[in-house]
Order: structure tokens, then C-alpha cells, then sequence
């Protein structure tokens, strides 16, 4: 039997090339996650526990990047996590809070606090009649009266079309110096457009957004309840699906891949994870629409070590993307990269975007409290196959505290990782090394990196020459 030789990231370097770029700022870095799903940085926060909730996912989308909501909760904790993002940032609000017109100030106060919102459309039946904001009621001392008596009414309201463009929108707000802008159609309220909502999409120029101006936000999913978390995700607004598997090659995976696609045809789904050439083809064309790459490369996973199976990182996404190229289908490099540099190599060896949960753990937008120890600041960051992970996925289905050890098999670990800050500072220092890492291959888009980016293998001394040198001044 021949031998492969497996090559991981810290076993080969980018060949420098003449470079036509005079900056690294001249280096584009949109490109695709799935076949229809765009990303305008190659940046994914992984579905881990420790890693990916609303906080993550609306950051990770803000700064270009791609945030997938863990599968580990039930239904209805996903697909709330999944409206926190898609409510963040909007351009038009679907489906704005109303009230009956006959509702007092008190009742109508509480509604906004619950809801954290600042106004409320006002229907008789199905009528829009009127707006009512904390203007209407601040001086008021009579909080029984009907909000009908104190609201602004339609006569004095301002709207427009269903379907105005946001410029359009831009104008008639500075026009009319109001804040919130109904949209109508046949008479009926379809919409909401506010300031703060355009305030927000322009402080965010980079952000990943819908056709709707909302963020964009994946979502994972099993093998176990798929069609119906798959449903209710979709119902909330989930742009794209993973199906989340340790090992996806696999036929009872691919049937759950047929299944989904065949009821949900309209929504992309990336499978994995996977290491193979044979894998890739398989996927494909029972319907995947992206291919996560990755077999054990995680720190906190051990199933190499405790099966021992797996490719290593470079290699695997290599032998995927020989097949996925063939097909036009993305390929998501999962784990295994510990420095910025990881990731232009990871994209140079075929990876359209990189799927991370040690980059992005330890921030503040990841779950979970900051802990004290010796004086340092750290956060928890738990494989998804860890015991941690198990016994509080268990704790949470019970809704108890569970005492007796489980059994269950263990293929990851729990860890300590520093804490690092706001993630937005990661994601900028990451990108800064892509830019580098494409600049020094003569490279401008990921595209030419897949065309341009040529690897030497190097020794043990060699990366030991690449790391720093010398003393630090400070920590």
C-alpha cells in the first residue's frame, strides 16, 4: 500500500512572487461561501457553543464576515438567536409592532420596554390610524387614557410606497425631519423604515447584508430533528444552512442532504465536515452547496488522536477542492489555523473562506463570563464534542443540574483561551495578514490566489526560523 505524505499549515510557506499590487490595500477579499450566499471578507465564526450566539453572528456580519448560530439548544433558542440578528440592522422592517388603537398609555409603555422599542403603528383592525412615540406621552400624568387620544394620527403621518428605494426613503425622512417612515400598499402597512436603522447600515458600510438590508447569519443543523429545525430556522430567516456532522461522508448524511434539498430547495446548505477527494463528490451531487473541509484540526477537538482518523488541514482541503472546483462549488477550510498567515494559505490551497472557532473565542462578543486566574483575563472554550459540552447540553434538555458522570465519548476538550477584546480587532488583524499573504503571492482576489499561490514544504527548522526572535519588551 503507498503512503501519502499529509502536509498541514506550519508544513509549507507561500512562495513570494512578483507582485503587480503597490499596497496590500489594493487586494479584494469579497467572495462566496456557498454557491449563492456572498461574503465580503473569507471570515466564518464557527457553530460552537463557546463561540457563536446572536452577539458573534450580528459582529461577524458587521464586519463583512459570517456568523453560524450553534445547533446546541432547542428549536426555539436557535431560531431566537437567529431573529436577534436578522432585528439588528434592517433596512425595511417587515413586520413593525402594532397596537389596537384602544389600548391605554400604561399598557402601550410596557409593549414598547418589552419589545425595546421607541414607537408603536397604531391599526383600527387592520387600518394604520396613527404612530405613537415617547413624545406623545412624556409630560402625560393620566397613563389610562387611550393612546387613540394622545397619538400622532394619519392625518398628520407621513408614508410612502411599499418598495421605495432606500435613497428615496433618505429623502423624505430629511424632507418631513421625521424618524420613522411607514410603507403602504393598497392602503394596507406592509413596512417600517427608521433613521436608526439607515444610521446603522452606513456605519456599517462593509457589513454582510440580505436584499432587505439585514445582516446575514447561518445556522447549524443535525442529523437528528433536521427537517423540522430546518423549517423553523428558514420561517425566522436564516440565509443559509450547515448541516454539522464530525464525519459527513457518510449514507445516512447524504440522505439527510436529499431530504433537505428536496423540501427546501430554495435555501443553500453547506455539509460537513469532510477530508476527501471521494467525500467532495459525493456531497455535491446529492446537492450540497458548499463543502466544509476539516477532520480533527481544532485544538480543543481529539479525534485524531482518539480514533485515529483524519488528513491533514492543507492536504484535505487540496484533495476537496480538485473535486469542488469541477462542480463551481465553494470550499470552507474548518480549523486547524493558529496565525493570520494560516488563512492566505488556506485560500491559496482552494478554500473560498475560513471557518474558525480559536480565532474568534475568548472575545467579548463570545458566550460565556470572563474568568480570573493568576491575575489574567480568560474565557472558556469548549470542543463540541468535549464532556464540558455534553454535560451542559444535558443540564439544559433537563433544565437541572445533572450530578452522575455521563456516558458519552469523548472526541474534543474544554480550555482556558485568552481574553482578546472586542472581536471586530481580531478580524482586522486577521485580514491585515491576508492582504499581506496575497500581496506577497502578486495575487489581488481569492480567485487569482487559487491560480497564483505556489507552496514549498518546509523542516521543523525552517518554521522554527519563521516564528519571532529574541526578547519580548513587554507582554
Amino acid at each position: 500500500m503507498e503512503i501519502r505524505t499529509g502536509l498541514t499549515y506550519n508544513d509549507v510557506l507561500l512562495i513570494p512572487k512578483k507582485t503587480p499590487l503597490s499596497s496590500r490595500s489594493e487586494t479584494e477579499l469579497k467572495t462566496i461561501f456557498t454557491r449563492n450566499i456572498s461574503l465580503n471578507v473569507p471570515l466564518v465564526s464557527s457553530n460552537m457553543a463557546s463561540v457563536t450566539e446572536h452577539k458573534m453572528a450580528i459582529a461577524m456580519a458587521r464586519n463583512g464576515g459570517l456568523g453560524v448560530i450553534h445547533q446546541f439548544g432547542t428549536i426555539e433558542e436557535q431560531v431566537e438567536e437567529v431573529k436577534k440578528v436578522k432585528k439588528s440592522t434592517s433596512y425595511i422592517i417587515e413586520h413593525p409592532l402594532t397596537v389596537q388603537e384602544h389600548i391605554t398609555l400604561a399598557q402601550a409603555i410596557d409593549t414598547m420596554k418589552n419589545e425595546g422599542v421607541t414607537s408603536l403603528l397604531v391599526l383600527r383592525g387592520d387600518e394604520l390610524v396613527g404612530i405613537f412615540t415617547f413624545r406623545d406621552y412624556l409630560f402625560e400624568k393620566d397613563m389610562n387614557k387611550r393612546i387613540s387620544e394622545v397619538m400622532t394620527t394619519k392625518e398628520r403621518l407621513v408614508t410612502a410606497a411599499y418598495g421605495i428605494s432606500l435613497e428615496e426613503a433618505k429623502e423624505i425622512l430629511h424632507k418631513h425631519r421625521i424618524e420613522k417612515l411607514p410603507l403602504m400598499q393598497h392602503e394596507r402597512l406592509l413596512g417600517l423604515i427608521t433613521t436608526k436603522d439607515i444610521m446603522k447600515i452606513e456605519t456599517w458600510p462593509q457589513a454582510n447584508r440580505d436584499s432587505k438590508g439585514r445582516l446575514r447569519v447561518g445556522a447549524a443543523v443535525g442529523v437528528k430533528d433536521t427537517l423540522q429545525r430546518a423549517e423553523a430556522l428558514i420561517a425566522a430567516g436564516v440565509d443559509v444552512l450547515i448541516l454539522d456532522i464530525a464525519h459527513a461522508h457518510s449514507d445516512f448524511v447524504i440522505e439527510r442532504l436529499k431530504e433537505l434539498k428536496m423540501h427546501f430547495s430554495h435555501i443553500d446548505v453547506m455539509v460537513g465536515n469532510i477530508a476527501t477527494a471521494d467525500a467532495a463528490r459525493d456531497l455535491i451531487e446529492a446537492g450540497a452547496d458548499g463543502l466544509k473541509v476539516g477532520i480533527g484540526p481544532s485544538p480543543v477537538c481529539t479525534t485524531r488522536i482518539i480514533s485515529g482518523s483524519g488528513v491533514p488541514q492543507l492536504t484535505a482541503v487540496m484533495d476537496v477542492y480538485s473535486v469542488a472546483k469541477l462542480y463551481g462549488v465553494p470550499v470552507c477550510a474548518d480549523g486547524g489555523m493558529k496565525y493570520p498567515g494560516d488563512v492566505p494559505k488556506a485560500l491559496g490551497a482552494g478554500a473560498t473562506s475560513v471557518y474558525s472557532g480559536s480565532f474568534f473565542s475568548g472575545t467579548d462578543e463570545s458566550p460565556g463570563m470572563i474568568i480570573m486566574k493568576d491575575g489574567k483575563r480568560y474565557k472558556r472554550y469548549m470542543g463540541s464534542a468535549s464532556y464540558d459540552s455534553n454535560h451542559e447540553r444535558k443540564e439544559s434538555q433537563d433544565g437541572k443540574k445533572v450530578k452522575e458522570k455521563l456516558d458519552v465519548f469523548v472526541e474534543g476538550v474544554a480550555a482556558l483561551v485568552d481574553y482578546k477584546g472586542p472581536v471586530e480587532e481580531v478580524i482586522k488583524g486577521i485580514l491585515k495578514g491576508v492582504q499581506s499573504g496575497f500581496s506577497y503571492c502578486g495575487a489581488r482576489t481569492i480567485q487569482e490566489m487559487h491560480e497564483k499561490a505556489e507552496f514549498i514544504q518546509i523542516t521543523t527548522s525552517a518554521w522554527e526560523e519563521s516564528l519571532s526572535h529574541g526578547m519580548k519588551l513587554s507582554d
